[in-house]
């Protein structure tokens, strides 16, 4: 037995073809039994049979071979659970037969409430506690329900049959065939399935409404959910029945099943699971309410519905051959939701909303504690912490950056080629590069390589000398130190206007550009100082004249300007002369370049003043981000001018409030309404009396009268944090009446919107009152990070205090699953002492596993340079001249 631990894969001399799977789930007890016939291949002499497997019993195994001369049938001399590997050993006196055998397995199991595996989710009907049951198998959690090959890339067919109380309705991924009542239980047999990865079979059993409708192939589309929300789901499945239908096209392959299920577990750790076939989600995923939803929880169900049926032809048509290629799955999922919402709703500007993605995807690669994407998985304990912003955000970035230097119709084709050759099959990143380079004649093995093999991305410096644009590429870590990665670059350089453009590849460290040669003068620079510019501009002021690098952002990496093209920037924003997507771009880059004390704080400060008149959702929306993170980290730096700091933040966003005001206004748009809520949002957070004194007024007034138009759902978390900002421990009224709208709603956008208020409390004892709330029976594992994500400067120390108290009874309530980094990256992060970051690498010391290992090196290296960036700011000279000026300015 000793040969088989610790391997990372299975060996291979073993090959399932077939699984034919009895399940009989007691939702009473919160357990189960199984029988299972597996059809393997003996490929390779052995004595063994090596499977996954965890927290089953086994309780009888055979292995019978009817394609010999006679019947033989094999019982295992020994029968082993290596726990730690979580792979069941299989041992037989006699070499196994060569080919077709049956191996035949009784078992059983707990229906857990860890959300994983085959767990328990509990709801309510009629005021009576309830449970259902469900899979969650992605990463490797199938082996919590049956003994299996649980690796991507033993792809088999799967026919199963539960046995239920009669009463029930049960989900798999293939439709009724069968259902047989035997006195209060019945027996439900599903259609067999086509081959499919391990990690995509699901089960869902429990009482349910549903809605349905047919996309135009006539194929059923359902959205099952707790009965009484059967409303809630029709939104979600217009999106999906027009989503189908987008993708079919744009693959050039029709969906691949007879039937496509969507159901709102109130359970459930991840966002959503792309099972094949039956589609399993969050309800805050899956469930809208016209009424008590708000837009940005409309557009969420949209984005999150297009990524989990992308899966359907990304994922589990086509399957990562192992989880070293899991951002082929993630990443290529992310990219075409937001491909599929822009073509169902283009008025969102979703593709201008793709940046906040790229952002998370930089803001994680920024750290050298980083991965590539494509990166090394030795065990399943690792696969976890991979499901993170480099697999999703940089992954759908870098394929964003590659559809545009491609084209949009090359990618296209490419990727329905792609498709059509490994369907039903598994691939590895090689193969899509391989088939995009086949159709379009471009280098892209070549290109790629560089994106996600190595860790990290490169910033862009540009400068003027003599006639010539000047470019030079070092890799960028948020920390300031330097790195020594290259990339072969993309880059698109604008000129003054949108009219002028070149496109180059940046191969090598340094490249010049002649810029002459681009604006057809002898004098390149002093040409661009004269030409006419588009958009508004003033051209006759020649600072007007611009450079933008990375047009409209489709490039993963930063750009830091010298210190003349950088004014022109920042004149060219006033002017209005770039686009939303371009403004963003600069905004963020050069906040990035300011934590890693690349440049000044005052310099920031200047160009967030050029964004005064910014009117853009999604740059509003950043320029929110950043001045929430620069007002946490300046106070610890310059406590003495934090209220100036804040001031001059109201002044930049209050009058863009002013105008949308509290209540929607006839005729405006998706995106008025999410900005109207984070605008007054981080107005009552920054003490904004005249918002924080309207929110109070309209909450008490909600609170009176749920049915009230004064607070429409958009702008419920403003007046919630507003009524936060006045609880003390010696008056919690606030406090207790937003515990009591928690309570007596059903409808969980609703209960997260309450959660991620909470913390948003200066009052430390009502933090950690919070956070106690927060571990209560009264709030479900999956909801309880979302009330980490509001703890504010004065509560951090507080809950880094109870973290430590409280780790045992996190670990068991949460470690089994990725939620346990949550809690991790959102208490240590925020920090800014070098006392902190050494405090927390001694608590961990002795507490590290595999499933937090990353995280927590993250964490500690984002309070570093949290440190690092505040030392700046205290050197900085001219700062409290430059903020005080800003803070007490007319607008």
């Amino acid at each position: 037995m000793e040969q088989f631990k610790g391997q990372a894969r299975l060996p291979k001399f073993a090959i399932p073809k077939r699984y034919e799977l009895k399940l009989k789930p007691d939702l009473s007890a919160c357990k189960f039994t199984g029988t299972l016939e597996i059809t393997v291949d003996i490929v390779g002499e052995t004595k063994f049979i090596v499977l996954n497997a965890a927290d089953l019993s086994i309780q009888d195994a055979s292995i019978s071979f009817r394609n010999l001369s006679s019947n033989k049938e094999f019982w295992p001399s020994e029968v082993v659970l290596v726990e730690q590997d979580e792979i069941l050993v299989l041992g037989f006196y006699d070499v196994l037969p060569l080919g077709d055998g049956i191996l035949t397995l009784v078992f059983a199991g707990t229906l857990n409430d860890q959300m994983k595996g085959f767990y328990r989710s509990t709801y309510e009907l009629n005021g009576e506690k309830k449970n259902m049951a469900v899979t969650q198998f992605e990463p490797a959690d199938a082996r919590r329900c049956f003994p299996c090959w649980d690796e991507p890339d033993h792809k088999a067919t799967f026919k199963i049959e539960l046995e239920i109380p009669y009463e029930l309705i049960a989900l798999s991924n293939m439709p009724v065939i069968q259902e047989k009542v035997d006195g209060c239980l019945k027996t439900v047999t599903f259609q067999e399935s086509p081959i499919m990865s391990t990690y995509l079979v699901a089960v869902v059993i429990g009482l349910f409404d549903y809605v349905e409708d047919f996309t135009p192939d006539g194929t059923p589309v359902r959205v099952y959910c707790q009965i009484g929300k059967v409303n809630q789901g029709k939104f979600a499945l217009d999106v999906a029945v027009k989503t189908l239908d987008l993708y079919k096209r744009y693959f050039s392959t029709p969906y691949s099943l007879p039937k496509l299920d969507m159901i709102a577990i109130p359970d459930f750790a991840a966002g959503a699971m792309e099972n094949y076939g039956l589609v399993t989600y969050r309800e805050t995923a899956l469930l809208y309410d016209d009424r008590h939803s708000a837009a940005a929880n409309k557009q969420r169900v949209a984005i999150v519905v297009a990524h989990e049926l992308a899966h359907q032809w990304f994922g589990n048509l086509v399957t990562m051959e192992w989880w070293t290629h899991l951002w082929l799955n993630e990443g290529f999922a992310t990219w075409v939701s937001y491909l599929a919402t822009d073509s169902l709703f283009p008025e969102w500007k979703i593709w201008t909303q793709f940046l906040d993605q790229t952002t998370e995807g930089l803001r994680l690669d920024g750290l050298a504690e980083s991965h590539p994407i494509e990166v090394e998985v030795n065990h399943a304990r690792e696969i976890d912490e991979i499901f993170d912003s480099i697999s999703y955000m940089k992954g759908a970035s870098v394929i964003r950056m590659l559809q545009s230097y491609l084209g949009a119709e090359s990618f296209q084709r490419s990727l329905a080629l792609y498709i059509k050759r490994y369907a039903c099959s598994n691939a590895k990143t090689d193969d899509l590069w391989d088939v995009l380079e086949e159709e379009s004649g471009e280098p892209v093995n070549m290109l790629m390589s560089s994106w996600t093999k190595q860790q990290g991305y490169p910033v862009v410096y540009v400068k003027i000398n003599d006639n010539m644009l000047e470019f030079e590429q070092s890799q960028f870590l948020s920390s300031g130190s330097p790195g020594d990665g290259q990339w072969i670059v993309p880059l698109t350089v604008c000129f003054g206007s949108y009219d002028t453009r070149k496109n180059l590849l940046l191969r090598d460290k340094f490249e010049k550009l002649d810029m002459g040669e681009l604006m057809g003068s002898s004098n390149g620079i002093a040409s661009l100082m004269e030409t006419s510019s588009s958009g508004g501009c003033d051209v006759n002021n020649p600072k007007r004249s611009w450079v933008k690098l990375n047009v409209d952002q489709t490039g993963f990496y930063r750009v830091k300007y010298d210190d003349e093209l950088a004014v022109r920037l920042r004149l060219a924003i006033e002017a209005n002369c770039l686009t939303a997507t371009d403004k963003y771009g600069v905004l963020d880059d050069s906040y990035a370049l300011c934590m890693a004390c690349k440049q000044t704080l005052s310099s920031l400060f200047s160009l967030m003043d050029a964004y005064r008149e910014e009117h853009d959702y999604t740059v509003l929306s950043r320029l929110i981000s950043v001045s929430s993170k620069v007002a946490m980290v300046a106070a610890d730096a310059i406590p003495e001018l934090s209220d100036e700091i804040k001031q001059f933040f109201i002044n930049l966003l209050h009058s863009y409030a002013g105008k949308l005001g509290w209540e929607p206004k006839s005729g405006e748009s998706h995106l008025d309404a999410m900005l109207r809520g984070e605008l007054l949002t981080v107005l009552a957070v920054f003490g904004h009396d005249v918002t924080q004194a309207e929110a109070v007024r309209r909450f008490y007034a909600f609170l009176d009268d749920r049915n009230t138009t004064l607070l429409p759902a958009d702008t419920r978390k403003a007046a919630y944090v507003a009524v936060m900002q006045t609880v003390s421990i010696s008056n919690k009224s606030g406090y207790e009446s937003l515990l009591r709208v928690y309570r007596e709603t059903d409808l969980s956008q609703e209960k997260v919107r309450v959660l991620g208020s909470l913390a948003s409390c200066p009052d430390p004892d009502i933090v950690l009152e919070v956070l106690k709330f927060l571990m209560s029976s009264e709030v479900r594992s999956q909801d309880a990070i979302f009330g980490l994500a509001g703890i504010n400067r004065e509560g951090r120390e507080t809950a880094w205090r109870w973290l430590k108290d409280n780790w045992d009874h996190i670990l068991k309530t949460f470690g089994s699953g990725f939620l346990i980094t949550r809690f991790i990256s959102a208490i240590v992060s925020p920090f800014s002492s070098e006392e902190k970051a050494h405090e927390v690498k001694e608590f961990f010391a002795s507490r590290t596993m595999p499933s937090i290992k990353r995280t927590l090196k993250q964490s500690i290296e984002r309070i570093h340079i949290n440190a690092k960036w505040v030392q700046s700011i205290r050197n900085e000279e001219s700062l409290r001249e430059v903020v005080k000026e800003l803070a007490y300015r007319k607008y």
